[in-house]
């Protein structure tokens, strides 16, 4: 036995459906003892229990429905050639199944705003982090109808792509910045500094925007991965801003029940993926949250996995092109990136990488509600 399979065999490696019951039972559990720690007045569990319940149960009941129609319209996925090679037989596996999710978080977050007692009133954050989440879904679906009607990975322009982002990104901070400057433009960090940004605040929000949704988009590599660590933070940055927030909090219990109910489908093995119909969508809509809210510290901590995956794919660039000798060639500091993916080419197990990945981000999760 080499040495690589003793390493390996450490690491217990979980099933995809194990994977699904310990989140949806951690998370559930956390939203209940946030009730209990309310004193079980009933507004936790209108925040964030019930939403996060009633989009689990309808996103996985909708994409039961939609998937066949998805495998029909023969939307599967192209799979890199040049990646891990025990990827290949996820080809022709659905895609695009941010479609039924995204909408579902969306629609019950509204609903839930308007019948939820302790939401006085929808405020026009809310409104505009629920634009925002299919403004960057609807983007994410013009980059994998391109995929899909082109037989191949390449779907628009990456120039295109962020064009589009930081078009949508723009609009969504000048509107903020015009709404509620100044006091959004103060931003607070660990320690009790307090920065006031002023103007400065708009370039600040176009580049979250744009970083977060490109973060998640590198994240949605490995089956149930971006839907279970998106859970897990739009659930942590919720409870967080449930206080001073409330009607945003629902609106995150929502995306992560939707989330949790997408990974029904999309757990190890997966039979559907979320595309950049879902992946920029989870990440848009988590920074819309964070600056809407005012909690950019907050959202840096709770979206800790993305920022890694994100700086893995950039070191990787830095230091093959500062190494590259007359040959052309350099040298690559991880095996493969996003960094998941070295950890695949270890030896790793990709349910032992998602496992890994959702108790790192649950500890994220715990630093940053505590730090809160």
């Amino acid at each position: 036995m080499n040495g690589k399979s003793l390493a390996t065999e450490k690491l217990i490696v979980p099933s995809g459906k194990a994977l699904l019951i310990f989140l949806i039972g951690i998370l559930t559990l956390s939203a209940i003892a946030l009730g209990y720690e309310d004193g079980f007045s009933g507004k936790q569990f209108g925040l964030l229990f019930f939403p996060l319940l009633s989009c689990t149960i309808v996103s996985a009941l909708i994409g039961k429905g939609v998937i066949p129609i998805l495998n029909r319209l023969k939307t599967g996925q192209i799979v890199q050639e040049d990646g891990p090679q025990s990827h290949l037989k996820k080809a022709g596996t659905p895609t695009m199944g941010g479609i039924f999710f995204v909408p579902v978080a969306v629609i019950i977050a509204l609903v839930g705003m308007v019948l939820n007692p302790t939401i006085a009133n929808i405020s026009a954050e809310a409104i505009a982090v629920c634009l925002i989440a299919l403004g960057y879904g609807l983007i994410g679906w013009i980059d994998d109808w391109q995929v899909l009607r082109r037989k191949s990975n390449k779907g628009i322009s990456p120039r295109m792509k962020l064009t589009l982002q930081v078009s949508l990104g723009t609009l969504f901070a000048l509107w903020l910045f015009w709404h509620e400057s100044p006091s959004i433009t103060n931003i607070s960090l660990p320690g009790g500094i307090n920065l006031s940004l002023g103007w400065l605040f708009i370039p600040l929000a176009i580049f979250v925007l744009a970083a977060e949704s490109n973060a998640t988009n590198l994240t949605d590599g490995v089956d149930g991965l971006a839907a279970g660590t998106g859970a897990i933070s739009f659930l942590g940055l919720g409870a967080i801003i449930s206080v001073d927030s409330p009607d945003l909090a629902l609106f995150c219990a929502c995306f992560s029940g939707a989330c949790l109910g997408f990974l029904v489908h999309n757990r190890n093995p997966a039979t559907v993926f979320m595309g950049d119909t879902g992946s920029l969508a989870l990440g848009g809509a988590l920074a819309a949250v964070g600056l809407s809210s005012g909690n950019l510290w907050t959202l840096f901590v709770v979206s800790g996995i993305f920022l890694i995956e994100s700086l893995s794919v950039i070191a990787q660039v830095g230091y093959y092109k500062a190494t590259k000798g007359e040959d052309g060639n350099g040298k690559r500091l991880f095996k493969m990136a996003p960094i998941h993916h070295h950890f695949e080419l270890s030896g790793w197990n990709e349910t032992q990488v998602v496992g890994v990945f959702y108790l790192v981000n649950l500890l994220l999760v715990a630093i940053a509600y505590f730090m809160g």
